[in-house]
């Protein structure tokens, strides 16, 4: 079996399973954060946990940047430097944040978000570097790339801000969880969750690529199940929750 084929068939795959998975998510919440459980096996602290699952999309797009045959482009070091603002935050960053609040995850919830990133980080970093046959300069200044790039940059702000207002939230001394104020949260349950689908589509707008494409739905199928769970725990825990407040999008829904 060649490279490519294995390649095509893993990515078949995946848009199936990500099909499969989201209707699930909608039944039964990934056991972490406010949703956690117990009967879910073994626990680790939960920045540990995060910096964990998220490393090795860091490191495999860098390996399939480094192994790839068309990586001297500008457009090739546009594509990492994309991805690792993201991944450097979310691996690294963004569990610093979490490590005071001695709460756990289950080492499931772990090696499944592992696992997510090495195959995800596989498919778009062999593509990009390699598979596709290289993207020229020039895409940059195409239209795919530069809406995509604009996606992903507000979709890149949004999910900061969101998380910085959570994390506000945390360093505030009052113990238990609270009712997000300000910013996206005036109109959503979950502004961070919709600032990374949009980050994501984004990405797929830039590549214009099937992997992409592939993490844009696995963004929607992963975040979407968990927004209405979240909005819907809000509503369940707080009677004062504004009433107007959506799970995602303002105003819809």
């Amino acid at each position: 079996m060649t490279e490519l084929t294995f390649f095509h068939g893993l990515l078949i795959a995946w848009f199936c399973l990500a099909a499969v998975i989201s209707p699930i998510l909608f039944l039964i919440p990934a056991p972490y954060g406010r949703h956690a459980r117990s009967g879910w096996g073994p626990v680790v602290q939960d920045h540990l946990g995060w910096m964990i699952m998220e490393a090795p999309a860091v490191f495999v797009f860098a390996i399939c940047f480094a192994l790839g045959e068309y990586r001297e482009t500008l457009a090739s070091f546009s594509f990492l430097g994309m991805w690792e603002a993201h991944y450097l935050h979310r691996a690294f960053l963004y569990p610093l944040g979490l490590k005071r609040r001695g709460r756990r995850m289950p080492v499931f919830v772990v090696a499944a978000g592992f696992l997510f990133n090495v195959v995800n980080g596989y498919l778009n970093g062999r593509f990009l570097f390699t598979l596709s046959g290289g993207y020229p300069s020039e895409w940059l200044w195409g239209w795919q790339f530069l809406a995509g790039l604009g996606l992903f940059a507000v979709g890149f702000l949004l999910n900061r801000q969101a998380d910085q207002v959570l994390l506000n939230l945390r360093k505030s001394g009052r113990s238990g969880y609270q009712i997000p104020q300000g910013g996206f949260y005036r109109w959503i349950s979950c502004p961070n969750y919709l600032g990374e689908i949009i980050e994501w589509i984004g990405w797929a707008m830039a590549t214009w690529s099937l992997p992409g494409l592939s993490f844009a739905v696995w963004t929607a199928a992963n975040l979407v199940p968990r927004a209405q769970i979240h909005h819907t725990w809000y509503r369940r825990h707080f009677p004062d929750y504004p009433p107007k407040r959506k799970a995602l999008m303002p105003g819809l829904w």
